[in-house]
């Protein structure tokens, strides 16, 4: 084996942290000596795009959250292997780790699948916005697993905006406009607008998104999708706002100003994430029609 690897590790210095990643080094220490596997470390603070240029396997030891904060550096081609550094399955204070298909205790029978090729592949779709400023300038935001947040960057003041998707144009204001990925709907969606017992159709989880328009007033909420739907096509928001941003993820910041446009949908480049008991998908079925 000539593969080159990246651990991305979460560096908090909490005692259950630091003993998962020992224990990852030990199996990876093995792997090294027995094939020549090139493996490096970088912990997640000081993780930089460049870190993912030419690798065939990035390993995230953390959290969802851990996972969430780096995603947005690797690209379309290099798969993704979560390892669950604190599973909740030890104690109440540990991480759910949805994204997360290992954890220390399966590790070393992953890890070799995932560098065998009998990993299970899942291709993720991610929200990406498309900011054109009011003088033609093209910015593009970080691409978003779960969800985006465009909302003016004052939170004590309204968010402003005109709308279009398909047929529907509107003026509006609200808490912004929150989107989220089929599976990213358990992050921060379900607690904007409540879908509780709705299910949406297998053959749409991969090219449709959930829109709300967060806390908007109630004589507002109207049933033609501008409060909230599920959607295939774009959105375009035109800024009324003097400033406002894009938030990814709960991450990165993108800024821009009134008279700005953004589209956001579906462009974003796909995420190769591995599981190793069965597919993302599964652990969501009862979303599923």
């Amino acid at each position: 084996m000539d593969e080159e690897i990246l651990v991305v590790y979460k560096k908090n210095f909490e005692e259950v942290h630091d003993r998962s990643l020992e224990e990852v080094r030990s199996v990876l220490d093995s792997i090294v000596s027995e094939t020549g596997v090139s493996v490096g470390y970088t912990a997640r603070e000081t993780v930089r795009r460049g870190d993912f240029t030419g690798l065939d396997l990035v390993i995230v030891l953390g959290g969802d959250g851990t996972l969430t904060s780096i995603a947005h550096s690797v690209d379309d081609k290099t798969p993704v292997m979560g390892v669950n550094s604190h599973p909740r399955k030890h104690g109440e204070e540990g991480s759910y780790g949805f994204y997360m298909g290992s954890d220390p205790s399966t590790f070393s029978e992953d890890v070799m699948r995932a560098l065998e090729g009998g990993a299970v592949e899942n291709v993720l779709p991610r929200l990406q916005a498309e900011i054109e400023t009011t003088s033609g300038n093209i910015i593009r935001s970080d691409p978003a697993l779960n969800d985006l947040l465009v909302a003016n960057t004052h939170q004590y003041q309204p968010s402003k905006y005109s709308l279009k998707r398909g047929g529907l144009e509107t003026k509006q204001h609200s808490s912004g406009c929150l989107f989220s990925t089929f599976l990213g709907q358990g992050a921060w969606f379900r607690h904007a607008a409540d879908v509780e017992g709705l299910e949406f159709p297998l053959e749409e989880v991969d090219d449709h998104y959930l829109f709300v328009a967060r806390e908007m007033p109630r004589s507002d909420r109207s049933d033609d999708g501008s409060y909230w739907e599920w959607v295939s096509e774009p959105t375009v928001i035109t800024s009324d706002m003097h400033r406002g941003y894009v938030v990814c993820d709960g991450w990165d910041e993108t800024h821009f100003t009134r008279g700005a446009t953004l589209t956001v949908g579906l462009n974003g480049p796909t995420l190769r994430l591995l599981t190793f008991r069965g597919s993302i998908l599964e652990g969501v079925s009862q979303w599923i029609a």
